[in-house]
């Protein structure tokens, strides 16, 4: 068992245009190399397309789709005697919505098109109606937890 201390949380600042802490922190997820003005230019483009094609609030839409994309449990792997067990356990709130949004940029990458603005409007859409690969991968992991539910005993 460590003995280091547990890690201060940051508070996280909401963002400029809808202020937002969800977006701000969607933002910092799609960030990379450190070109934070492309990040939220994609984000910004993506609620765009999403008014646009829903005619819905697309702020309303976004948060819509993390919730129907976050996990309430996922399995992790505990060592018992040399053998490793599936154990389910319950996801925390912060965990379970940076899961949710780790997943939505994921499959939004991977699909197939030009723009990621795009693509992850599509995601998020798909998402926001209980269809798309996240959500897919949260019933996956519900079902893995499911499996091992003789497990559970093991919880840390």
């Amino acid at each position: 068992m460590t003995r280091r201390s547990v890690a201060q949380k940051r508070p996280v600042t909401p963002d400029s245009v809808y202020n937002s802490r969800l977006i701000s922190m969607m933002i910092k997820r799609i960030m990379r190399s450190g070109k934070k003005t492309i990040a939220s230019g994609i984000i910004y483009d993506a609620l765009k397309t999403i008014q646009e094609r829903t005619g819905a609030d697309p702020l309303e839409t976004f948060e819509k789709a993390v919730r129907n994309v976050t996990p309430l449990v996922e399995v992790k792997g505990r060592r018992v005697g040399g053998a490793t067990y599936q154990v389910p356990m319950e996801v925390s709130s912060g965990r379970g919505t940076t899961l949710a949004m780790r997943w939505l940029i994921n499959f939004a990458r991977q699909r197939s098109g030009r723009s990621m603005a795009l693509k992850l409007a599509n995601e998020l859409m798909d998402a926001a109606n209980e269809t798309g690969n996240a959500i897919r991968k949260r019933e996956e992991t519900h079902r893995m937890a499911e499996a091992n539910k003789a497990f559970a005993h093991y919880r840390y």
